[in-house]
C-alpha cells in the first residue's frame, strides 16, 4: 500500500522513518517532506494547509492511508475532508482536534468531565487577566488559547513576568488570533510525563512513556520551547501513576468525547504533570507529540502501520503493541537564538557520520538541501536519537551523534535524559 504523510519536521520524520519499516507498504509520499523524508520516500512541495490539493492528491495517486502530522491542518479539518472523499486517514477530526486547538475548551471538558487538572481562568481582555494574576499571586501560568506552535506559554515566577505575558499575548499579539484569548492557571509542582494513546473513537491503547524538556536550557531554565529533547521510558511513570493516568485521563477523555458527540480517533498526547497527589493535565495535544514520537516510535517493537490503519477503521481493540527493552534519547540541536529570531541557511556537517552508528538516528526537523549541502531551516533543527540497553547508554550515544556534527550558532542542552536517575538510584 502507499501512505502520504503530511508534514516536515522531526515528529513526521519519524513517522515516516517507522512507516517504511512495514512490510505493508510499497511507497511512502511526504507533503512537503524534508530532506531526512527524502531519503525514505517521495516529498511534494504541498503545504501542510492546503487541504483541497491534499484530498487530490490521495485520490490521484491511490493512497491508502494519510497520516497528517501536524496541529494545524488537523484543527483545519484535513481529516474531515479526506474521510468525506472516502478516503482512509490518520487522525482527529475538526471537532475533535479542539482539545489541542483551544486551551479553554480542553479545560472546560477537563472540568465537566472529571479529569485532574490546575485550577484556572478564562479571559477575553488583558485588563481581566492581569487583575486575575494579580489576586491569584505567582508563581502562575500563562497560556494563549490557540496554537502556537508550542511557544504560547510562560511559566511566570512573577507577577511582573505573568503581566508581560499577558501584554505580549492579548496587547502586542505575537501569536495573533492564538491570543484572542488566554488561560491563566494554578503552578502545578511535580515532573512532567508525555503518555500518548492511540484511539479508534472507541478504544484505545497507550504507549510507552517518555519526558520532553521545554525550556530552552540546562536545568530547564529559559523561554519554553517546542521541546528541546526527549527519553523514553519515562521512570517518573510507574506502574502505578500508569494505571492511574489510565483511569483518570486517558479512559475519560476517549469516553468523554465520545458522549460529548466529537469520537477522538487518531493519537492523543497528554501532557502530564507528575506530583505528590498523583497525576494532573497540563495540556492535551491532538497529534503525536515532537520531540518525544522520536523516542518512543523506535521503542516499538510492533509494526505502526496496522495500528495507524485499525484507528481509522474502529478496530483497534484486536490490536497489541510490543516494545523493545531498553531506552532511547533525543537531543535537539537548534539554531542560535532559538525560540527567538534566528538565521536560517547555514551549513550543516557531520550527519552521515553520526549515522554510521547503527544506535544513532538523525531526524530531520528543520532543514532544507541546497544541492549537496543540508542547510539549516528552522529554529529545531535535527533531533539526534540514540538507542541502548539503558538510559545513561542512550544519552551517551545521542550525545556521541552530536559531537560529530556542526553548523555555525548550533545550540543544545547537554542534560537531556539527566532527571531520569532521581528514579533510578
Amino acid at each position: 500500500m502507499k501512505i502520504l504523510i503530511i508534514g516536515s519536521g522531526g515528529r513526521e520524520h519519524a513517522l515516516a522513518w517507522k512507516i517504511t519499516q512495514s512490510p505493508l507498504v510499497s511507497k511512502i509520499y511526504c507533503a512537503p517532506g524534508n530532506p531526512g523524508m527524502a531519503a525514505l520516500g517521495e516529498c511534494f512541495d504541498l503545504s501542510v494547509n492546503d487541504i483541497p490539493g491534499v484530498v487530490a492528491f490521495a485520490k490521484d495517486n491511490d493512497i491508502a492511508l494519510t497520516v497528517v502530522g501536524p496541529e494545524d491542518p488537523l484543527a483545519n479539518g484535513m481529516v474531515d475532508a479526506l474521510t468525506e472523499a472516502g478516503l482512509k486517514a490518520f487522525g482527529p477530526t475538526k471537532a475533535a482536534a479542539q482539545l489541542e486547538a483551544s486551551k479553554g475548551f480542553a479545560k472546560d471538558f477537563m472540568a465537566r468531565h472529571g479529569i485532574p487538572t490546575a485550577a484556572y481562568g478564562e479571559f477575553s481582555d488583558a485588563e481581566s487577566a492581569i487583575a486575575y494574576v494579580r489576586e491569584q499571586g505567582a508563581p502562575i501560568v500563562v497560556k494563549a488559547d490557540g496554537l502556537a506552535a508550542g511557544k504560547g506559554v510562560t511559566v511566570a515566577q512573577t507577577v511582573a513576568e505573568a503581566e508581560a505575558a499577558i501584554q505580549e499575548i492579548m496587547v502586542e499579539q505575537v501569536f495573533g488570533d492564538a491570543g484572542a484569548k488566554l488561560i491563566v492557571e494554578a503552578f502545578l509542582e511535580g515532573e512532567e510525563a508525555s503518555i500518548f494513546a492511540l484511539s479508534d473513537g472507541e478504544n484505545y491503547r497507550i504507549l510507552a512513556s517518555s519526558q520532553d524538556h521545554k525550556a530552552a536550557y540546562d536545568g530547564d531554565t529559559g523561554p519554553n520551547t517546542g521541546g528541546m529533547g526527549a527519553y523514553s521510558p519515562a521512570p517518573v511513570v510507574t506502574d502505578e501513576i500508569m494505571a492511574q493516568i489510565e483511569e483518570q485521563v486517558i479512559r475519560p477523555c476517549i469516553e468523554g468525547m465520545a458522549k460529548d458527540g466529537a469520537p477522538y480517533t487518531g493519537v492523543l498526547y497528554a501532557g502530564l504533570m507528575i506530583g505528590p497527589a498523583g497525576c494532573r493535565v497540563v495540556e492535551f495535544n491532538c497529534r503525536f507529540g515532537d520531540p518525544e514520537t522520536q523516542v518512543v516510535l523506535p521503542r516499538m517493537k510492533s509494526d505502526l502501520v496496522p495500528l495507524l490503519l485499525s484507528c481509522s477503521d474502529g478496530t483497534l481493540d484486536a490490536q497489541d503493541i510490543e516494545w523493545n527493552d531498553g531506552a532511547c534519547v533525543a537531543v535537539v540541536m537548534a539554531s542560535g537564538g532559538y525560540p527567538k529570531a534566528y538565521e536560517k541557511g547555514i551549513p550543516i556537517t557531520g550527519i552521515v557520520d553520526a549515522e554510521s552508528d547503527d544506535c544513532i538516528v538523525v531526524f530531520h526537523a528543520g532543514t532544507k538541501q541546497d544541492g549537496d549541502q543540508i542547510l539549516t531551516n528552522g529554529g529545531r533543527v535535527l533531533n539526534v536519537t540514540g538507542f541502548a540497553d539503558s538510559i545513561q547508554g542512550s544519552i551517551d550515544k545521542a550525545y556521541e551523534g552530536v559531537e560529530k556534527i556542526s553548523f555555525n550558532g548550533a545550540h543544545y542542552r547537554t542534560d537531556i535524559g539527566q532527571k531520569a536517575f532521581h528514579h533510578l538510584t
